[in-house]
């Protein structure tokens, strides 16, 4: 009988601590990686901080040394130069012309025709109006009749006083009837006269007719129409004529510079006038101070002037007003700058000299003014002065100059629209 034998296993409990395990080489390759990466990331992290910690370090530091400097003013400058200038007097003055006539009739009658356009030049002796002569030239053909008449009758008397002369001088007549008779040829030479006078009367009145301008100039509008009748002598004008060329301007001059016109008028200086618009900016016409008027006016202190100009353009019309600028004197050179450059204070006018890169106060004194420009001494020709920035410019601060937008008098001008030179 077989006997089968039936082995059985039999496991062993579980023990209580694992077995321990036997490491990769690999793992612990890797493992060593990681950790020399983090240390890198972590040494790039503190150098980054650092060097922005020390950056930010270095930029307070230069904002706290530039607070400590004056930071520059921007300047617009200028150049003094050397030139002339002239010595002006303004003044307001009213444009007048050398002639104006107010042209009436001499004759009674009906205006016929009208010659002349509103507004045109004419010349002297260019007919203007006509009147009716049909009435004057029968006055005149009425008394040249009479002339002749009394003509004749002036030779009849002087045949006779031939005839009574012969007579006297054979004792023909007595000595008064000689006598009559002379006396009655003077009667009548002076009838003749007379005669001849009223025809001079009527041809003058037949020539005030024709009503011509008697002068060169230009009329205005048409004060009288064909058709109407109008008074010998009458106050109201049918044309005005006005002289435009040349023409002249009356202006008042405060009598503080009476005597410095008159010290150049007395050396035969033509002294030049100019005459410019309302605004003072557009020059109209230029010309020649003409004469002074004889006296002062107490009222106002001022003395008349009058200044001719040529005016062949037309620019100057009848009672315009226009300021007017007289040239005294003319002062050649001087140290020109522009008049913005020059400030004031309690020791008097100076000028912001610019040198190095900086401002230096230089104390002036100021000569004449003519607009923008003005003449001092106490700098030299080619200085570079500020001409604007004063309300933050001192003695010994550092500037930084600007470009103009458009250069002015004598090299300067406003900042306005500046920039910064590259």
């Amino acid at each position: 009988m077989d006997t089968n034998t039936t082995t059985t296993a039999v496991s062993s409990p579980p023990s209580r601590y694992p077995e321990p395990r036997h490491s990769d080489p690999r793992d612990e390759r890797t493992g060593g990686k990681w950790v020399w990466i983090v240390v890198g990331i972590a040494l790039l992290l503190g150098g980054i901080i650092y060097f922005r910690h020390r950056q930010a370090a270095n930029e307070a530091a230069a904002k706290a040394k530039a607070a400590q400097q004056p930071r520059a003013v921007p300047v617009v400058t200028a150049t003094a130069q050397k030139g002339d200038i002239g010595v002006y007097v303004d003044a307001l003055g009213v444009v007048t012309p050398v002639y104006t006539v107010n042209i009436t009739s001499r004759v009674q009658g009906q205006v016929m025709n009208v010659f002349y356009k509103e507004g045109q030049m004419v010349r002297k002796g260019q007919p203007l109006l006509e009147i009716d002569p049909r009435p004057f030239q029968a006055s005149l053909t009425q008394v040249e009749g009479q002339l002749q008449h009394d003509e004749a009758l002036l030779a009849e008397a002087r045949i006779d006083l031939d005839r009574y002369q012969q007579a006297f001088n054979r004792n023909a007549i007595a000595k008064q009837q000689l006598d009559d008779q002379t006396q009655l040829v003077k009667q009548d030479e002076g009838t003749v006269k007379n005669d001849q006078g009223q025809v001079a009367n009527a041809q003058v009145n037949l020539v005030y007719t024709h009503i011509t301008s008697p002068i060169d100039g230009r009329v205005g509008l048409r004060l009288v129409d064909p058709g109407n009748m109008v008074q010998a002598n009458g106050t109201s004008p049918l044309v005005v004529v006005t002289q435009l060329t040349p023409i002249t301007v009356i202006f008042s001059v405060a009598e503080d510079y009476l005597s410095e016109v008159q010290q150049q008028v007395r050396k035969g200086s033509k002294l030049k006038v100019d005459a410019y618009d309302r605004t003072q900016q557009k020059k109209i016409a230029k010309g020649t101070l003409l004469t002074i008027d004889n006296q002062i006016d107490t009222t106002t202190g001022t003395v008349k002037m009058r200044a001719e100009f040529p005016n062949k353009d037309g620019a100057l019309f009848p009672n315009q007003f226009v300021n007017v600028r007289l040239l005294v004197e003319t002062h050649h050179d001087v140290t020109l700058v522009p008049t913005p450059g020059i400030q004031r204070n309690a020791q008097g006018p100076f000028v912001y000299l610019i040198q190095n890169q900086k401002a230096a106060l230089r104390t002036v004194k100021v000569g004449t003014t003519d607009g923008n420009t003005t003449s001092v001494d106490g700098i030299n020709p080619g200085d570079v002065i500020a001409v604007n920035g004063f309300d933050k410019l001192q003695d010994g601060l550092p500037v930084r100059i600007q470009k103009p937008r458009a250069s002015g008098n004598a090299g300067g001008n406003s900042s306005e629209g500046a920039g910064e030179t590259p």
